[in-house]
């Protein structure tokens, strides 16, 4: 549930309560949701019930008490508590987003409908600072802003080849869009490059508009980025040539007793199905990095070849795997086993859980770090939108890559192995982190290849 869903929700549980007579107030438009602060529980927090305490002729805490056993029942939400001096505090039900994700596309985290809310967004005649207020304006757009930009002067014919689109020049209005200016190029980066130089770092901080930004190698934050997103459609694209789809929901779509592949899988695989030697000599259907690509990457190894099976008996990682993980990307130290342990336990029944509570209570599955981090896309959105910041987004998006790149060796089938439910719940798992990288690079003006 993103927080626009939430703030609807809570809307309707006042109107069931106005309905039902608890209470003898006005609806009003819209209900704020936010982290809960210090003392606050659960996921998220709104003080609606302190707005209309007044209106209502009732103390803050009763009128949260009486929103509470309406929001309570609400689907998505595990639990509201109330907490003085009467904000409700919610706790979401654990539901992957995997599945939301690729029902929505590129456009998760974006608002249902227009809000009604108008932003005029004002720059001065500078680079980076019209670059920003490009990139806002598209952020508020996907939260249902209507958004109005303007510049001082009308731009150099230059930047309008950085996919810049302003309304008005030379509008009067308060400059409300002013980040530390960057210094003229030397060199033109492209638009990407130059877009990611000018956004990444915060609105205070120095850019640099540096030829590093062009470098293919892991050491490029946009880079990574890029290439994340374009290995997760490589691997639909290798998924399809294998006879399967990815499956979020249900890891075995077969009815219980029905013996016999899944629908979509042959019955006996293809010779070119194995995937570990195909990967590293570009057999005909089946895509990867070229030979040698990233070959002194401390991604390690397994992003530009397949991993050689371990010998009878040997413990630890097969040979080539990567010996330390990106940074905010821990699994991929581990053995794949090991790495693939959390997502599986996600979306698939019987999977492993947290330590167990007393008998008789339900322990919901453990989500991957992965999970956690598409969950959030919606609130960074909302959060970029509320505080003009877009460089939020980036450093999301760069989290994401850096969590995903490690598991993506290890999604297909390979060697003698068949296609099974691991692999269309793991292929499930890059598809929706492709498609959450891919509408974030596009809000803020970069496009997503599918191939790199």
């Amino acid at each position: 549930m993103t927080p626009a869903e939430l703030s609807r929700t809570v809307l309707r549980a006042v109107r069931r309560a106005v309905d039902g007579g608890e209470l003898r107030v006005e609806v009003p438009a819209r209900a704020v949701v936010t982290p809960p602060g210090p003392g606050g529980v659960g996921d998220y927090a709104t003080p609606i019930a302190l707005k209309l305490a007044r209106p209502a002729g009732r103390p803050p805490m009763s009128v949260a008490e009486i929103l509470r056993t309406h929001l309570a029942q609400a689907p998505g939400v595990r639990d509201v508590a109330v907490t003085p001096p009467g904000f409700l505090n919610i706790t979401l039900a654990d539901t992957s987003p995997v599945a939301e994700i690729l029902r929505t596309g590129p456009r998760y985290g974006h608002a249902d409908a227009p809000t009604g809310e108008t932003v005029h967004l004002h720059a001065p005649h500078e680079l980076r600072a019209v670059v920003v207020m490009d990139a806002l304006a598209r952020v508020l757009r996907s939260q249902g802003a209507r958004v109005r930009t303007s510049c001082e002067s009308r731009p150099a014919p230059e930047w309008t080849s950085l996919g810049v689109e302003i309304d008005e020049y030379g509008a009067v209005g308060e400059v409300n869009v002013r980040p530390v200016p960057a210094p003229l190029p030397h060199l033109d980066l492209g638009r990407d490059a130059t877009r990611w130089a000018l956004l990444h770092p915060a609105l205070h901080d120095h850019p640099r508009l540096t030829p590093d930004h062009l470098a293919q190698r892991e050491t490029n934050p946009l880079f990574r980025v890029r290439y994340a997103h374009a290995r997760t459609r490589a691997l639909t694209r290798n998924a399809a040539a294998l006879g399967f789809t990815s499956s979020p929901a249900h890891p075995d779509p077969r009815p219980p007793g029905v013996e016999g592949p899944p629908p979509g899988v042959p019955a006996t695989p293809a010779p070119e199905a194995p995937l570990a030697a195909p990967l590293a000599t570009h057999a005909p259907g089946v895509e990867g990095p070229p030979p040698g690509a990233l070959a002194t990457s401390a991604l390690g190894s397994p992003l530009a070849a397949p991993l050689a099976p371990k010998a009878p008996g040997v413990e630890g990682p097969r040979p080539g795997a990567p010996a330390t993980s990106i940074p905010g990307a821990p699994l991929a130290a581990s053995a794949p086993e090991a790495a693939l342990a959390t997502p599986l336990a996600a979306s698939a029944p019987g999977a492993e859980a947290h330590p167990a509570g007393p008998p008789g209570t339900p322990t919901p599955p453990t989500p991957h770090p992965l999970e956690t981090l598409l969950a959030d896309h919606p609130r960074i959105l909302t959060t970029t939108a509320t505080h003009h910041t877009p460089h939020r987004l980036t450093h999301h998006l760069l989290a994401i890559a850096d969590t995903l790149l490690p598991l993506l060796p290890y999604t297909l089938p390979t060697g003698e192995e068949k296609p099974e439910a691991t692999h269309r719940t793991r292929l499930a798992l890059a598809e929706a982190a492709g498609a959450v990288l891919a509408g974030g690079l596009t809000l803020l003006g970069i496009d997503a290849p599918e191939h790199l």
